[in-house]
């Protein structure tokens, strides 16, 4: 069997232009809407691999118009066994469901999700979760802050068609695909609930359930509630993990009284 694709992405949306009143605590009503959001790009990249696949839609004639840019997406999507985001389960994922389900499409096949935020605030309490904190701390990299365009004006331009805006763009989606999936690596060890990589092996070796690794080692033993359990740790990525079965002998389990 073959180890799963694991691919980290990232959208970038159009907002919403809409008739407004005023600039403060403004309520828009649905027919105030004068150009509903959109995807304007995305990027997408496989764990293991080089390369980042980017794609957006400043050559299409109406740049809202992410039809093509959809199809590709969910190719990618159909593809993936496992996709890591920041923010994305609550964000990305529902904003592409939406578009799909708009379009009439039926959804790609099942993946897992992995979402950096989420496992950052389950694991730790770091002083921010975002993103931009998250990548100095953890990794040696940085998020790009497309300063030439700061701010929203890297949407207002690109939408305009302005070429440097999007090249601007594309370097923006392309690093926080790169630094995602590098916070993703950093906190992997420590995810409690990771999808069990070693599902996909023919189960012929201990493999980490993390990192699909063959070089554990054998340390010791868990305690539960229930019995004993071999433990190994991962000598490539340092996370934990203990066999299903209990170590523990049937008799002595029977004869065990509980809380």
């Amino acid at each position: 069997m073959s180890q799963p694709k694991i691919i980290t992405l990232d959208i970038e949306t159009a907002p919403i232009e809409a008739y407004v009143w005023g600039l403060f605590k403004q309520f828009v009503g649905l027919d105030q809407i004068k150009h509903d959001w959109s995807i304007l790009a995305f990027a997408a990249k496989t764990l293991g691999k080089k390369g980042v696949r980017y794609f957006d839609n400043r050559d299409e004639d109406d740049v809202r118009d992410d039809t093509n840019l959809l199809a590709l997406l969910w190719d990618e999507l159909d593809q993936a066994d496992i996709v890591v985001t920041q923010n994305g389960i609550s964000f990305d994922q529902k904003k592409i469901n939406a578009r799909f389900i708009e379009k009439g499409w039926p959804p790609p096949s099942p993946y897992r999700s992995i979402d950096t935020k989420i496992e950052a605030q389950r694991i730790a309490k770091f002083t921010s979760n975002k993103l931009e904190w998250l990548a100095a701390i953890l990794t040696d990299e940085k998020k790009d802050r497309h300063s030439e365009f700061p701010g929203f004006s890297l949407w207002a331009e690109a939408l305009k068609g302005n070429p440097r805006a999007w090249k601007a763009m594309e370097k923006y989606n392309h690093k926080d695909v790169t630094t995602t999936e590098k916070v993703y690596l950093a906190l992997r060890p420590w995810i409690g609930q990771h999808p069990n990589l070693g599902a996909y092996s023919d189960g012929t070796r201990p493999l980490c359930p993390k990192c699909g690794s063959k070089k554990v080692t054998l340390k010791g033993l868990r305690t539960t509630q229930i019995g004993q359990y071999h433990r190994f740790r991962c000598n490539s990525c340092g996370g934990w993990s203990h066999t299903r079965h209990t170590h523990t002998p049937l008799a002595q389990r029977r004869n065990q009284l509980g809380n």
